[in-house]
């Protein structure tokens, strides 16, 4: 789907469970992204918001929408890269995506908005770079993931990955060794 530059807003729930959609361009008009708008589009592999948007953008070619002044991650794809200049994954943004298999989040990411991950039911893979657990809004932040899911984490932060909210509905953990850490 490319949107016309004639559109201003993308409405609540606009391409609910669209399975089919693959690919959507949001034009650089658009100034409201309602909650949902891309939830269960499980096909989607390609997101692109064009140079020019004042609320949203693409940085370092992300396949996502972020939220330009909150940093914020509003939605994904089975194909994102969250980039390191991400202080949060807002509430459901990765929604139904059941082709995603690995995410990777990066140290910067300090919060995970409720449901981030519901029903993202191929997930077995999360690589998480914070020495300090990002905060999940609550336990249902992976709800729909494997509890058998691979969570790699520092060195040392095992523990505390345990008892955080939303990440102790997980049961393997793993310490990321150099020789698994991906570097700048």
């Amino acid at each position: 789907i490319t949107i016309p530059n004639s559109v201003m807003s993308i409405e609540d729930l606009a391409f609910l469970d669209c399975f089919s959609l693959t690919s959507v361009t949001i034009p650089n008009s658009v100034t409201r992204i309602g909650e949902g708008a891309f939830w269960g589009c499980s096909s989607l592999t390609s997101i692109v918001v064009e140079s020019g948007n004042t609320m949203y953008d693409s940085r370092e070619n992300c396949n996502a929408i972020i939220e330009t002044a909150s940093n914020t991650l509003i939605a994904g794809c089975q194909s994102t890269t969250i980039p390191n200049s991400v202080t949060s994954i807002g509430e459901s943004s990765f929604w139904g995506c059941s082709s995603l298999t690995s995410i990777t989040i990066p140290n910067s990411v300090t919060s995970i908005g409720e449901q981030a991950f519901l029903n993202c039911s191929s997930l077995t893979d999360i690589y998480c770079y914070a020495t300090t657990p990002p905060v999940c809004d609550d336990d249902n932040t992976f709800s729909g993931v494997s509890k058998r899911c691979y969570v790699h984490v520092p060195a040392g932060t095992i523990p505390n990955y345990q008892v955080a909210t939303g990440w102790r509905y997980f049961h393997n953990f793993s310490e990321i060794s150099e020789e698994t850490a991906i570097s700048e």
